[in-house]
């Protein structure tokens, strides 16, 4: 089995505007750390090579990061042992905090690419049922801790 990941935000700004250009300037880098990066599968893209064309049922204002790794543990290390948490630190700068969970995993057949109506699936059942076998966030993997370090929520 390999892990899904989907990941959501609400942008402040227009992604054209220049109060946002770090976090815009830097999708290309970060998404090609990302696929450089050991464990990384797959990731969702539109137009552009990222996804921020790409709407979510239900969530039609935010953006989509919808990822495939081999495992949480390849996962983590790319959140938070790359340049990627420096980002992920300046996210206030460029989104409110999001009321609901806005990030969730799963697990998946090798091979299997999901599309957003099923990570909306998954993400609607943990805001409704909370971590689970079926959707679950950084709690649901009980033996990784450096997210709780980091206080992602």
């Amino acid at each position: 089995m390999h892990l899904a990941e989907l990941n959501i935000a609400r942008p402040r700004y227009d992604l054209d505007d220049p109060r946002i250009a770090d976090f815009v300037d830097n999708l290309d880098r970060i998404n090609g750390l990302a696929e450089r990066s050991p464990g990384f599968v797959w990731r969702l893209v539109g137009e552009g090579d990222n996804a921020t064309d790409i709407t979510l049922p239900n969530e039609p204002d935010a953006i989509v990061n919808l990822s495939v790794w081999e495992s949480a543990d390849h996962l983590e290390r790319f959140v938070w042992n790359t340049v990627h948490k420096k980002f992920y630190q300046r996210r206030a700068e460029w989104f409110p905090v999001m009321e609901k969970p806005h990030f969730v995993m799963w697990h998946v057949e090798e091979g299997h690419h999901p599309d957003v109506s099923e990570a909306a699936v998954r993400l609607a059942h943990l805001r409704e049922h909370g971590s689970s076998e079926f959707a679950f966030g950084w709690d649901g993997l009980p033996h990784l801790k450096q997210w709780l370090n980091e206080r992602c929520a």
